[in-house]
C-alpha cells in the first residue's frame, strides 16, 4: 500500500474533526456582558460545574452551559 493511501484517510479524518466539531461560543447577545471579563467568569463557572472527564463529554456540556448564559 502506498504512502498516499495511508495518509489520505488520516488527513480527511483530521479535517472533519477540525471543521465539524462543536464550536465554542464567542459572543454574548447582551452588549453589557460581551467582554473578556464576563466571558472568563462564565467559562470558569461552567468548568467548575462540568469538570474534566474521559471521552470529552464535558466540552459539549460546557458549550451548552455557555449558551444558557447567553454566549453564542
Amino acid at each position: 500500500m502506498s504512502l498516499v493511501h495511508l495518509l489520505l484517510p488520516c488527513a480527511l479524518a483530521l479535517s472533519l474533526i477540525a471543521c465539524g466539531g462543536p464550536q465554542f461560543p464567542k459572543t454574548n447577545g447582551d452588549p453589557a456582558k460581551n467582554n473578556p471579563k464576563t466571558f472568563n467568569q462564565d467559562l470558569n463557572d461552567c468548568i467548575e460545574v462540568y469538570p474534566e472527564s474521559s471521552g470529552g463529554v464535558q466540552i459539549k456540556q460546557r458549550i451548552s452551559c455557555m449558551n444558557l448564559k447567553g454566549w453564542h
